[in-house]
């Protein structure tokens, strides 16, 4: 099993956030990273937003250095 991570750091926001999540579990994963996303970016958990997210997940660790953000 693969460990995943997703970034806040990687898309740009109005409050900069510094969050980094990982799991063992894609389902784990998801489940963390929805709780932020309703409860710090006051999205709405819907199919949507879970889907979005899911696309978002890279293989590993996430890094120690804040990574470029999207354009």
């Amino acid at each position: 099993m693969t460990r995943k991570y997703i970034d806040c750091r990687e898309f740009p926001s109005d409050m900069n956030c510094t969050v980094a999540l990982s799991a063992d579990s894609d389902q784990e994963l998801l489940d963390a990273a929805v709780q932020h996303a309703v409860a710090v970016h006051h999205h709405e958990d819907t199919p949507e937003l879970r889907q979005q997210i899911k696309q978002m997940f890279k293989e590993g660790t996430p890094p120690i250095e804040r990574p470029l953000a999207h354009a």
